[in-house]
């Protein structure tokens, strides 16, 4: 049986794969391939249909030096590599890959998929399956993953041609990462893993439909008419808007939306997912919109006469009353997905490119343009200081948005931080900096409890030596809790940061507005977790329980500063709202906005005529 091989930076693109005629289990192909896509780290759950390729990856790792290996991480349940594969892809741009067995561990699989489908995550997943001939006859762990998964995925793949092993492979990737990047799966039978066969060392499946609309999109030119009816809208405008989505930082376009924003000087609001494409730290930056956006990004939506959408797809958390979003504005829209274009609202110009192309194409086309803003960011300004985010500091009981404010002086906007899914998911949106794209990691459409840890797990896997904190809540956390001991075992020095409402903090706070405080099913304090005996229990050398505000600031310093695992418990409020807060299928102008974020009246702005407020 040959070695597998490592692919060297000096092969060229027409030189011969080394291996090329060798004579390989389909099993040492899947490895081969996954190693020549440069992939570092497996995450994954072995079991009776997988195990050939889990054979394979410990004869490949067998002399090679820990830094030439590829490293598998085995977690709790498959789950947990599932998001262990989001978070190293979220955080680093690469194609993230995990390998599960057939059955209940290709099932264990299916959320994570269906996850990173909806926020456009670039994964593989690898599954065992039943040998061909028991495929159908109910054989022990079978499930039909491919009947299973093709609504939730990119692609998927039943590989039932031991001669396309490789092709697949490639072409998984390839998928994954290309376009509007998404997950995709392949099913192996375990008979096409024992298949024994000549390795080619190259070669794609012929995807004709899907290659073509690849190359027409990379190939993408705003025409000179294009260009001149965007830069009309912007310069008749007087308030423009860009709205960023996740999007931008799929596309790495991150520095070609701060140099269009910095070079006509127009503000930036994100949505959750766009969170980092633009320093939230720039006085041009109004932070998040939508349902828990900033009051004042939400306020400018509702000023703005001319808004930009990037990347973004007005989803149902940004744009809950179609009829009332962004009421007096024109709209452009840029997305690589053709299919996002009007899907939601109507827009005046639209161009289908990846967010870099087509910010780079405007920018040169718009060199000789002026147009002078400055009225605006001055309102855009007053905004932020007049509806800033605030929250009750007169409590005795510790505020969740204090805590995060705190951190965030600490980590200065420059850590990866992975949230679960609940109140502190929109507290760490709100109250957290972010310099850089990529650095904070979400379930945003899905909106996946049991998310934060596991994503965490991966993304520090992607950024050795980079401070990763997950931020976490404790009805979040319990879903993937086994995932703590995959911290130790592993030795992966993420901060575990567990903001402890003693509830589902969410919920409970629907049930308060809407339900007239009926705690249907979201009550904890009747459970009996210690979490700090159970990470004990795991090996954390740190593992602290903070319960006054006096105790905050010193528990997160020696929490951030500790080298290795850290636990930090803290008891917040449970009675604590998130604001602002617009209700669902409501528009901004019904925004609550709570006791201590100042709102204004509707007899501010003016709408007496199309696009006209008070201010201007």
């Amino acid at each position: 049986m040959p070695t597998l091989m490592k692919p060297t930076n000096t092969k060229q693109k027409n030189d011969r794969h080394p291996l090329a005629g060798a004579t390989m289990t389909g099993a040492d192909m899947i490895v081969q391939v996954l190693a020549d896509e440069g992939v570092d780290t497996l995450f994954g759950y072995s079991g009776g249909a997988i195990l050939p390729t889990y054979d394979a990856v410990f004869r490949y790792n067998e002399g090679r030096s820990v830094k030439d290996e590829m490293r598998l991480v085995v977690p709790a349940t498959e789950q947990g590599a599932g998001f262990m594969a989001a978070g190293y892809a979220r955080s680093s741009g690469r194609v993230g890959v995990f390998l599960v067995t057939s059955g209940p561990g290709a099932t264990n699989a299916v959320t994570p998929i269906r996850d990173c489908q909806a926020d456009s995550v670039p994964v593989v997943l690898i599954c065992g399956q039943v040998p061909r001939a028991a495929m159908g006859t109910d054989a022990f762990q079978e499930a039909p993953i491919f009947n299973i998964m093709s609504p939730c995925a990119k692609h998927v793949f039943l590989l039932t041609d031991e001669t396309k092993i490789e092709e697949t492979m490639r072409s998984a990737f390839d998928i994954a990462r290309s376009g509007r990047p998404g997950p995709v799966v392949i099913d192996v039978p375990k008979d096409v893993q024992n298949f024994e066969g000549i390795f080619k060392g190259e070669g794609l499946l012929p995807l004709p439909g899907y290659s073509e609309r690849v190359l027409n999109v990379g190939r993408s030119r705003l025409s000179k008419d294009e260009t001149k009816a965007f830069y009309d809208l912007l310069t008749q405008s007087k308030r423009p808007l860009i709205y960023a989505g996740g999007g931008v930082i799929n596309g790495d376009a991150g520095p070609a939306l701060t140099r269009f924003a910095k070079r006509f000087q127009i503000p930036v609001v994100t949505t959750l997912m766009g969170i980092g494409c633009f320093d939230t730290t720039d006085e041009l930056s109004l932070q998040m919109l939508g349902m828990h956006g900033a009051a004042f990004a939400n306020y400018a939506v509702e000023d703005c006469d001319f808004l930009f959408a990037v990347g973004s797809r007005f989803d149902d958390r940004v744009a809950g009353k179609v009829k009332e979003f962004a009421p007096n504005a024109k709209l452009a829209h840029l997305d690589i997905d053709a299919s996002e274009i009007g899907k939601v609202m109507n827009v005046d110009w639209s161009h289908v490119a990846d967010a870099k192309r087509g910010l780079t194409q405007l920018l040169k086309g718009g060199e000789g343009v002026k147009a002078d803003f400055s009225t605006w960011v001055k309102h855009v300004v007053e905004l932020k200081a007049n509806h800033a985010l605030n929250y009750n500091r007169e409590s005795s009981a510790v505020q969740a948005e204090h805590v995060l404010a705190t951190l965030n002086e600490i980590a200065g906007g420059e850590a990866f931080v992975a949230t679960g899914v609940g109140q502190h998911q929109m507290w760490a949106a709100q109250y957290l900096d972010f310099k850089k794209p990529r650095l904070f990691m979400t379930s945003g459409s899905m909106g996946t409890m049991g998310f934060g840890l596991p994503a965490a797990i991966g993304a520090q896997l992607a950024n050795p030596g980079a401070l990763v904190i997950d931020v976490d809540g404790d009805g979040s956390i319990r879903m993937n809790l086994g995932e703590l001991e995959t911290l130790t075992t592993y030795d992966v020095p993420v901060k575990v940061l567990l903001l402890n409402n003693m509830g589902d903090g969410m919920v409970r706070q629907w049930q308060d507005l809407f339900y007239a405080n009926r705690y249907s099913g979201t009550d904890k304090t009747l459970h009996k977790k210690d979490f700090i005996k159970a990470v004990e229990a795991d090996g954390f050398g740190f593992a602290v329980r903070v319960t006054k505000n006096s105790e905050v600031r010193k528990a997160l310093e020696d929490f951030v500063a500790f080298d290795g695992p850290a636990f930090l418990e803290v008891m917040v409020d449970p009675t604590a709202h998130v604001y602002p807060m617009v209700g669902p299928g409501l528009g901004y102008k019904d925004m609550i906005t709570g006791a201590h974020i100042a709102s204004r009246d509707a007899e501010e702005v003016d709408d007496s005529e199309p696009g006209a407020t008070e201010y201007f």
